[in-house]
Protein backbone atom coordinates (compact mmCIF):
# COMPACT_ATOMS: atom_id res chain seq x y z
CA UNK A 1 0.00 0.00 0.00
CA UNK A 2 1.11 3.73 -0.66
CA UNK A 3 -0.30 5.17 2.35
CA UNK A 4 -1.18 2.86 5.95
CA UNK A 5 -3.55 3.71 8.73
CA UNK A 6 -1.98 4.72 12.22
CA UNK A 7 -3.80 4.87 15.16
CA UNK A 8 -2.92 7.76 17.31
CA UNK A 9 -4.76 6.27 20.68
CA UNK A 10 -5.29 8.78 23.68
CA UNK A 11 -3.08 8.32 26.73
CA UNK A 12 -5.46 8.43 29.68
CA UNK A 13 -4.59 11.37 31.66
CA UNK A 14 -3.83 11.46 35.44
CA UNK A 15 -6.95 12.72 36.64
CA UNK A 16 -9.25 9.93 35.28
CA UNK A 17 -12.75 9.97 37.12
CA UNK A 18 -16.30 8.73 37.12
CA UNK A 19 -18.02 11.92 37.70
CA UNK A 20 -21.21 10.80 34.97
CA UNK A 21 -20.78 13.52 32.91
CA UNK A 22 -21.85 12.45 29.58
CA UNK A 23 -25.98 12.77 29.55
CA UNK A 24 -26.84 9.66 26.86
CA UNK A 25 -23.95 7.73 27.85
CA UNK A 26 -25.46 5.01 29.79
CA UNK A 27 -21.67 3.46 30.74
CA UNK A 28 -20.88 6.90 31.95
CA UNK A 29 -23.73 7.77 34.12
CA UNK A 30 -24.02 3.79 35.75
CA UNK A 31 -20.29 4.31 37.12
CA UNK A 32 -21.16 7.68 38.36
CA UNK A 33 -19.88 8.47 41.62
CA UNK A 34 -17.18 5.29 41.71
CA UNK A 35 -13.67 5.04 42.79
CA UNK A 36 -11.22 5.28 39.52
CA UNK A 37 -7.80 3.83 39.00
CA UNK A 38 -6.47 6.30 36.87
CA UNK A 39 -3.07 4.17 36.89
CA UNK A 40 -4.72 1.05 35.74
CA UNK A 41 -6.89 2.90 32.94
CA UNK A 42 -3.14 4.41 31.37
CA UNK A 43 -1.99 0.83 31.94
CA UNK A 44 -4.48 -0.57 30.12
CA UNK A 45 -4.71 1.76 27.24
CA UNK A 46 -0.72 1.16 26.90
CA UNK A 47 -1.04 -2.53 26.53
CA UNK A 48 -3.75 -1.98 23.93
CA UNK A 49 -1.53 -0.35 21.75
CA UNK A 50 1.03 -2.56 22.62
CA UNK A 51 -0.57 -5.26 21.20
CA UNK A 52 -2.12 -3.44 18.53
CA UNK A 53 1.41 -2.85 17.28
CA UNK A 54 2.35 -6.18 17.77
CA UNK A 55 -0.28 -6.98 14.52
CA UNK A 56 1.99 -4.77 12.27
CA UNK A 57 -0.67 -1.56 12.60
CA UNK A 58 0.93 1.43 12.96
CA UNK A 59 0.61 3.03 16.06
CA UNK A 60 1.46 6.28 17.90
CA UNK A 61 0.18 8.02 21.00
CA UNK A 62 -2.35 11.30 21.69
CA UNK A 63 -1.28 13.16 24.81
CA UNK A 64 -3.05 13.72 27.44
CA UNK A 65 -4.30 17.28 27.51
CA UNK A 66 -3.71 19.14 30.75
CA UNK A 67 -6.17 19.14 34.02
CA UNK A 68 -7.60 21.09 35.43
CA UNK A 69 -8.99 23.76 33.22
CA UNK A 70 -8.72 26.41 35.63
CA UNK A 71 -9.72 29.55 33.61
CA UNK A 72 -13.06 27.51 32.86
CA UNK A 73 -13.42 28.11 36.62
CA UNK A 74 -12.28 31.87 36.24
CA UNK A 75 -14.82 32.70 33.42
CA UNK A 76 -17.62 31.20 35.56
CA UNK A 77 -16.88 33.71 38.44
CA UNK A 78 -14.93 31.47 40.63
CA UNK A 79 -12.18 34.02 42.36
CA UNK A 80 -9.52 33.15 45.44
CA UNK A 81 -6.38 31.26 45.30
CA UNK A 82 -6.59 27.70 43.96
CA UNK A 83 -7.49 26.16 47.10
CA UNK A 84 -10.14 28.04 47.17
CA UNK A 85 -11.75 27.87 44.05
CA UNK A 86 -11.85 24.07 44.23
CA UNK A 87 -13.76 23.86 47.77
CA UNK A 88 -16.39 26.65 46.50
CA UNK A 89 -16.72 24.75 43.03
CA UNK A 90 -17.11 21.46 44.71
CA UNK A 91 -19.63 23.01 47.07
CA UNK A 92 -21.48 24.51 44.25
CA UNK A 93 -21.63 21.85 42.31
CA UNK A 94 -19.24 18.71 42.15
CA UNK A 95 -19.61 17.73 38.64
CA UNK A 96 -18.26 21.70 37.69
CA UNK A 97 -15.58 20.59 39.30
CA UNK A 98 -14.98 17.08 37.99
CA UNK A 99 -15.73 18.61 34.23
CA UNK A 100 -12.48 21.04 34.75
CA UNK A 101 -10.43 17.60 35.66
CA UNK A 102 -12.21 15.19 33.45
CA UNK A 103 -9.46 13.16 31.38
CA UNK A 104 -11.89 12.84 28.57
CA UNK A 105 -9.88 13.56 25.92
CA UNK A 106 -8.50 10.15 26.13
CA UNK A 107 -10.91 9.34 23.78
CA UNK A 108 -9.51 10.34 20.44
CA UNK A 109 -11.91 9.18 17.68
CA UNK A 110 -13.76 12.32 19.30
CA UNK A 111 -10.64 14.55 18.80
CA UNK A 112 -11.03 15.52 14.87
CA UNK A 113 -11.73 14.31 11.58
CA UNK A 114 -9.45 13.17 9.55
CA UNK A 115 -9.24 13.58 5.76
CA UNK A 116 -5.88 11.69 4.02
CA UNK A 117 -4.18 13.52 1.10
CA UNK A 118 -4.98 11.33 -1.02
CA UNK A 119 -9.05 12.36 -0.98
CA UNK A 120 -7.80 16.17 -0.75
CA UNK A 121 -7.48 18.84 -2.83
CA UNK A 122 -4.15 19.70 -1.96
CA UNK A 123 -3.13 16.45 -1.05
CA UNK A 124 -2.22 17.35 2.17
CA UNK A 125 -3.86 15.47 5.31
CA UNK A 126 -6.55 18.22 6.84
CA UNK A 127 -7.69 17.38 10.30
CA UNK A 128 -10.84 19.61 11.66
CA UNK A 129 -10.71 19.45 15.76
CA UNK A 130 -14.16 18.65 17.25
CA UNK A 131 -15.84 21.17 18.81
CA UNK A 132 -17.44 18.94 21.00
CA UNK A 133 -20.04 21.78 22.51
CA UNK A 134 -22.74 18.87 23.51
CA UNK A 135 -21.41 18.75 27.07
CA UNK A 136 -19.66 21.18 29.24
CA UNK A 137 -16.82 19.10 29.94
CA UNK A 138 -15.88 18.55 26.42
CA UNK A 139 -15.92 21.68 25.26
CA UNK A 140 -13.04 22.41 26.99
CA UNK A 141 -11.19 20.49 24.58
CA UNK A 142 -10.83 21.46 21.85
CA UNK A 143 -7.91 24.55 22.49
CA UNK A 144 -6.11 22.04 23.52
CA UNK A 145 -6.66 19.30 21.36
CA UNK A 146 -5.61 22.16 18.14
CA UNK A 147 -2.46 22.49 20.04
CA UNK A 148 -1.51 19.03 20.48
CA UNK A 149 -2.46 18.72 17.08
CA UNK A 150 -0.57 21.06 15.77
CA UNK A 151 2.91 19.72 17.04
CA UNK A 152 2.72 16.71 16.37
CA UNK A 153 1.63 17.88 12.58
CA UNK A 154 3.56 20.60 12.50
CA UNK A 155 4.74 20.69 8.65
CA UNK A 156 2.21 22.51 6.79
CA UNK A 157 3.53 21.36 3.63
CA UNK A 158 1.77 18.02 4.55
CA UNK A 159 -0.86 18.92 7.25
CA UNK A 160 -2.96 21.30 7.39
CA UNK A 161 -4.77 21.67 11.09
CA UNK A 162 -7.77 23.65 10.77
CA UNK A 163 -9.83 25.28 13.91
CA UNK A 164 -12.57 23.55 15.29
CA UNK A 165 -15.94 24.76 13.28
CA UNK A 166 -17.70 27.41 15.67
CA UNK A 167 -19.13 26.37 19.55
CA UNK A 168 -22.58 26.47 18.69
CA UNK A 169 -25.47 23.70 18.02
CA UNK A 170 -25.77 24.55 14.40
CA UNK A 171 -22.62 22.98 13.85
CA UNK A 172 -21.96 20.74 16.74
CA UNK A 173 -19.33 18.19 15.99
CA UNK A 174 -17.84 15.23 17.72
CA UNK A 175 -15.04 14.01 15.51
CA UNK A 176 -14.48 10.85 13.83
CA UNK A 177 -16.74 9.06 15.95
CA UNK A 178 -19.42 9.98 13.08
CA UNK A 179 -17.07 9.09 10.36
CA UNK A 180 -16.22 6.42 8.63
CA UNK A 181 -13.67 6.19 5.14
CA UNK A 182 -14.19 3.71 2.65
CA UNK A 183 -11.75 2.89 0.31
CA UNK A 184 -9.84 0.12 -1.61
CA UNK A 185 -6.83 0.20 -0.07
CA UNK A 186 -5.86 3.34 2.80
CA UNK A 187 -3.29 4.95 0.17
CA UNK A 188 -6.72 5.23 -2.53
CA UNK A 189 -9.34 7.76 -2.83
CA UNK A 190 -12.02 6.64 -0.88
CA UNK A 191 -15.28 7.65 0.23
CA UNK A 192 -16.13 10.07 3.38
CA UNK A 193 -19.17 8.55 5.25
CA UNK A 194 -20.84 11.11 7.82
CA UNK A 195 -23.07 10.41 10.11
CA UNK A 196 -25.39 13.15 12.20
CA UNK A 197 -28.37 13.09 14.67
CA UNK A 198 -30.03 16.46 13.94
CA UNK A 199 -30.15 19.08 11.17
CA UNK A 200 -32.09 20.60 8.33
CA UNK A 201 -32.78 17.26 6.67
CA UNK A 202 -33.65 15.19 9.99
CA UNK A 203 -36.91 13.12 9.29
CA UNK A 204 -36.80 12.72 13.25
CA UNK A 205 -34.76 13.94 16.70
CA UNK A 206 -34.43 11.79 19.20
CA UNK A 207 -37.10 12.49 22.54
CA UNK A 208 -34.70 11.06 25.20
CA UNK A 209 -31.28 11.86 24.67
CA UNK A 210 -29.53 14.37 22.71
CA UNK A 211 -28.50 14.13 19.42
CA UNK A 212 -24.71 15.21 19.24
CA UNK A 213 -23.73 15.47 15.53
CA UNK A 214 -25.29 17.94 13.40
CA UNK A 215 -26.09 17.81 9.94
CA UNK A 216 -24.36 21.05 9.05
CA UNK A 217 -21.24 20.03 10.84
CA UNK A 218 -20.66 17.07 8.48
CA UNK A 219 -20.84 19.28 5.12
CA UNK A 220 -18.52 22.18 6.68
CA UNK A 221 -15.82 19.82 7.98
CA UNK A 222 -16.23 18.51 3.75
CA UNK A 223 -15.56 21.76 2.92
CA UNK A 224 -12.76 22.53 5.25
CA UNK A 225 -11.27 19.34 3.70
CA UNK A 226 -11.67 20.02 0.09
CA UNK A 227 -13.16 16.87 -0.41
CA UNK A 228 -14.97 16.01 -3.93
CA UNK A 229 -18.63 16.01 -2.80
CA UNK A 230 -18.94 13.20 -5.38
CA UNK A 231 -17.21 11.07 -2.40
CA UNK A 232 -19.19 12.28 0.50
CA UNK A 233 -22.45 10.60 1.85
CA UNK A 234 -24.12 12.09 4.33
CA UNK A 235 -26.68 9.99 6.98
CA UNK A 236 -29.14 10.48 9.52
CA UNK A 237 -28.60 7.97 12.52
CA UNK A 238 -31.37 6.32 13.77
CA UNK A 239 -33.33 8.78 16.58
CA UNK A 240 -34.40 5.73 18.95
CA UNK A 241 -30.84 4.11 18.76
CA UNK A 242 -29.67 7.48 20.13
CA UNK A 243 -31.86 6.99 22.95
CA UNK A 244 -31.02 3.47 23.94
CA UNK A 245 -27.42 5.20 24.64
CA UNK A 246 -26.01 5.26 20.92
CA UNK A 247 -24.69 8.52 21.36
CA UNK A 248 -21.92 7.69 18.74
CA UNK A 249 -21.93 6.29 15.45
CA UNK A 250 -18.75 4.14 16.34
CA UNK A 251 -21.32 2.30 19.11
CA UNK A 252 -23.46 0.89 16.60
CA UNK A 253 -21.36 0.79 13.23
CA UNK A 254 -17.40 0.19 12.57
CA UNK A 255 -15.74 -0.25 9.27
CA UNK A 256 -12.62 -0.64 7.37
CA UNK A 257 -11.21 -0.63 3.73
CA UNK A 258 -14.21 -2.00 1.40
CA UNK A 259 -15.62 -3.68 4.92
CA UNK A 260 -18.70 -2.13 7.05
CA UNK A 261 -20.29 -3.65 9.73
CA UNK A 262 -23.38 -1.96 10.49
CA UNK A 263 -26.99 -2.87 13.07
CA UNK A 264 -30.32 -3.05 11.76
CA UNK A 265 -30.65 -0.32 13.05
CA UNK A 266 -27.80 1.72 12.60
CA UNK A 267 -29.73 4.43 10.11
CA UNK A 268 -32.81 6.20 10.65
CA UNK A 269 -34.00 5.36 6.91
CA UNK A 270 -32.35 2.08 6.40
CA UNK A 271 -33.10 1.44 2.74
CA UNK A 272 -32.05 4.75 1.71
CA UNK A 273 -29.28 5.13 3.04
CA UNK A 274 -28.03 1.70 2.24
CA UNK A 275 -28.73 2.85 -1.26
CA UNK A 276 -26.55 5.52 -0.95
CA UNK A 277 -23.86 4.00 0.34
CA UNK A 278 -24.22 1.56 -2.67
CA UNK A 279 -24.77 4.21 -5.35
CA UNK A 280 -21.66 5.67 -3.66
CA UNK A 281 -19.21 2.95 -3.57
CA UNK A 282 -20.61 0.18 -5.41
CA UNK A 283 -17.30 -2.24 -4.08
CA UNK A 284 -18.51 -2.02 -0.64
CA UNK A 285 -19.04 -4.68 1.21
CA UNK A 286 -21.66 -4.12 4.13
CA UNK A 287 -22.36 -6.41 6.71
CA UNK A 288 -25.55 -6.26 8.90
CA UNK A 289 -25.87 -7.56 12.57
CA UNK A 290 -29.58 -8.07 12.98
CA UNK A 291 -31.28 -7.41 15.97
CA UNK A 292 -32.53 -10.84 16.48
CA UNK A 293 -28.80 -11.79 16.81
CA UNK A 294 -27.43 -8.90 19.18
CA UNK A 295 -29.91 -6.41 20.42
CA UNK A 296 -29.60 -2.33 20.39
CA UNK A 297 -29.13 -2.62 24.44
CA UNK A 298 -26.79 -5.30 24.15
CA UNK A 299 -24.98 -3.82 21.31
CA UNK A 300 -24.51 -0.27 24.18
CA UNK A 301 -23.65 -3.02 27.03
CA UNK A 302 -20.69 -4.60 25.30
CA UNK A 303 -19.33 -1.82 22.80
CA UNK A 304 -19.89 -4.69 20.11
CA UNK A 305 -19.10 -1.89 17.41
CA UNK A 306 -16.73 -0.13 19.40
CA UNK A 307 -14.12 -2.72 18.40
CA UNK A 308 -11.20 -1.69 16.01
CA UNK A 309 -11.38 -3.25 12.57
CA UNK A 310 -7.73 -3.21 11.17
CA UNK A 311 -5.92 -3.76 7.97
CA UNK A 312 -3.09 -6.89 8.69
CA UNK A 313 0.18 -6.94 6.53
CA UNK A 314 -0.90 -10.01 4.91
CA UNK A 315 -3.73 -8.28 3.78
CA UNK A 316 -6.51 -9.54 6.03
CA UNK A 317 -8.58 -7.91 9.20
CA UNK A 318 -8.25 -8.33 12.65
CA UNK A 319 -10.76 -7.17 15.00
CA UNK A 320 -9.61 -5.54 18.68
CA UNK A 321 -12.29 -6.61 20.53
CA UNK A 322 -13.41 -5.27 24.53
CA UNK A 323 -13.58 -8.09 26.85
CA UNK A 324 -16.76 -7.48 27.43
CA UNK A 325 -17.81 -9.30 23.83
CA UNK A 326 -16.01 -11.94 24.85
CA UNK A 327 -17.96 -12.37 27.99
CA UNK A 328 -21.33 -11.66 26.34
CA UNK A 329 -23.26 -15.01 24.44
CA UNK A 330 -24.33 -12.98 21.68
CA UNK A 331 -21.75 -10.75 20.96
CA UNK A 332 -19.38 -13.41 21.01
CA UNK A 333 -21.39 -15.35 18.71
CA UNK A 334 -21.80 -12.11 16.16
CA UNK A 335 -17.89 -12.01 16.23
CA UNK A 336 -17.26 -15.73 15.51
CA UNK A 337 -19.83 -14.97 12.44
CA UNK A 338 -17.43 -12.78 11.25
CA UNK A 339 -14.30 -14.75 11.59
CA UNK A 340 -16.29 -17.96 10.27
CA UNK A 341 -17.90 -16.06 7.24
CA UNK A 342 -15.18 -17.13 4.19
CA UNK A 343 -16.73 -14.02 2.36
CA UNK A 344 -15.61 -11.17 4.85
CA UNK A 345 -11.85 -11.03 5.09
CA UNK A 346 -11.65 -10.90 9.19
CA UNK A 347 -9.06 -13.32 10.36
CA UNK A 348 -9.24 -13.10 13.86
CA UNK A 349 -10.96 -11.25 16.92
CA UNK A 350 -8.66 -10.57 19.78
CA UNK A 351 -10.17 -9.22 23.28
CA UNK A 352 -8.60 -6.87 25.16
CA UNK A 353 -9.50 -5.50 28.82
CA UNK A 354 -9.94 -1.88 29.32
CA UNK A 355 -12.50 -1.96 31.58
CA UNK A 356 -11.55 1.44 33.61
CA UNK A 357 -12.46 3.30 30.29
CA UNK A 358 -15.51 0.59 29.03
CA UNK A 359 -16.84 1.98 33.04
CA UNK A 360 -16.38 5.48 32.09
CA UNK A 361 -17.90 5.50 28.49
CA UNK A 362 -15.70 4.70 25.76
CA UNK A 363 -13.99 1.17 24.02
CA UNK A 364 -11.04 0.71 21.89
CA UNK A 365 -12.54 2.84 19.30
CA UNK A 366 -13.16 5.42 21.39
CA UNK A 367 -9.60 5.39 22.26
CA UNK A 368 -7.73 5.85 18.73
CA UNK A 369 -7.58 8.33 15.87
CA UNK A 370 -7.61 7.11 13.04
CA UNK A 371 -4.53 9.03 10.89
CA UNK A 372 -4.02 7.65 6.84
CA UNK A 373 -0.40 8.77 6.85
CA UNK A 374 2.13 7.91 3.43
CA UNK A 375 5.66 7.39 4.04
CA UNK A 376 6.66 11.22 3.05
CA UNK A 377 3.97 12.21 5.32
CA UNK A 378 4.99 9.68 8.37
CA UNK A 379 8.31 11.50 8.46
CA UNK A 380 7.33 14.42 8.15
CA UNK A 381 5.30 13.77 11.71
CA UNK A 382 6.64 14.51 15.17
CA UNK A 383 8.41 11.13 15.83
CA UNK A 384 8.45 11.24 19.44
CA UNK A 385 4.57 10.01 19.23
CA UNK A 386 5.17 6.98 17.23
CA UNK A 387 5.02 3.51 19.60
CA UNK A 388 7.36 0.93 19.83
CA UNK A 389 8.66 -1.06 23.01
CA UNK A 390 10.97 1.59 23.69
CA UNK A 391 8.56 3.85 24.09
CA UNK A 392 6.22 1.70 26.25
CA UNK A 393 8.43 1.17 28.67
CA UNK A 394 8.86 4.67 29.13
CA UNK A 395 5.83 5.16 29.38
CA UNK A 396 4.75 2.40 31.92
CA UNK A 397 7.25 3.85 34.12
CA UNK A 398 6.19 7.50 34.20
CA UNK A 399 2.58 6.47 34.66
CA UNK A 400 3.43 3.88 37.77
CA UNK A 401 5.67 6.99 38.98
CA UNK A 402 3.19 9.98 38.41
CA UNK A 403 -0.34 8.11 38.52
CA UNK A 404 -2.71 7.12 41.59
CA UNK A 405 -3.92 3.86 41.79
CA UNK A 406 -7.08 5.46 43.73
CA UNK A 407 -9.27 8.75 42.72
CA UNK A 408 -12.57 9.93 44.21
CA UNK A 409 -14.46 13.01 43.47
CA UNK A 410 -13.76 14.58 46.57
CA UNK A 411 -10.05 14.16 46.38
CA UNK A 412 -10.83 16.34 42.93
CA UNK A 413 -10.50 19.49 46.13
CA UNK A 414 -7.06 18.21 46.58
CA UNK A 415 -4.34 21.11 45.39
CA UNK A 416 -1.61 18.56 45.44
CA UNK A 417 -3.59 16.85 42.69
CA UNK A 418 -2.48 19.66 40.33
CA UNK A 419 1.06 19.62 41.48
CA UNK A 420 1.18 16.08 41.15
CA UNK A 421 -0.29 16.20 37.39
CA UNK A 422 1.89 19.65 36.43
CA UNK A 423 4.77 17.42 37.24
CA UNK A 424 4.07 14.91 35.10
CA UNK A 425 3.15 16.45 32.32
CA UNK A 426 6.47 17.95 32.79
CA UNK A 427 8.42 14.75 32.26
CA UNK A 428 5.63 13.35 29.48
CA UNK A 429 6.99 16.29 27.33
CA UNK A 430 10.32 15.36 27.52
CA UNK A 431 9.67 11.58 26.91
CA UNK A 432 7.76 13.10 23.93
CA UNK A 433 9.97 15.17 22.46
CA UNK A 434 7.72 17.85 22.53
CA UNK A 435 8.86 21.01 24.29
CA UNK A 436 6.51 23.65 25.75
CA UNK A 437 3.40 21.65 24.49
CA UNK A 438 2.32 21.93 28.32
CA UNK A 439 4.80 24.49 29.81
CA UNK A 440 4.31 26.90 27.41
CA UNK A 441 0.14 26.49 27.50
Amino acid sequence: MSAQEWQFDGLVGPTHNYAGLSYGNVASQTHAGNMSNPKRAALQGLDKMRFVASLGVKQAVMPPQKRPVLKALHALGFRGETAKMLEDAYAISPDLLASVYSASPMWAANAATVAPGADTADGRVHLVPANLVSTFHRSLEPEQTTRILRHIFADEAHFCVHDALPATVRFSDEGAANHMRVCSDHGRKGLHVYLYGCGPNAARVPQRFPARQNEEACYAIARLSQLDSDFCAVLQQDPDVIDAGVFHNDVIAMNNEELMIAHEHCFADPAVAKASLKQHYPALSYVEIPQAGLSVEDAVRTYFFNSQLLSLPNGQMAIVAPIECEEHDAARTQMERLVATETIAVEAVHYMDVRESMHNGGGPACLRLRVVLDEAQADAMHGGVTFDDGLYERLSAWVNAHYRDRLALGDLRDPALIDEVDAAMAALEEILGLSGLYTAA
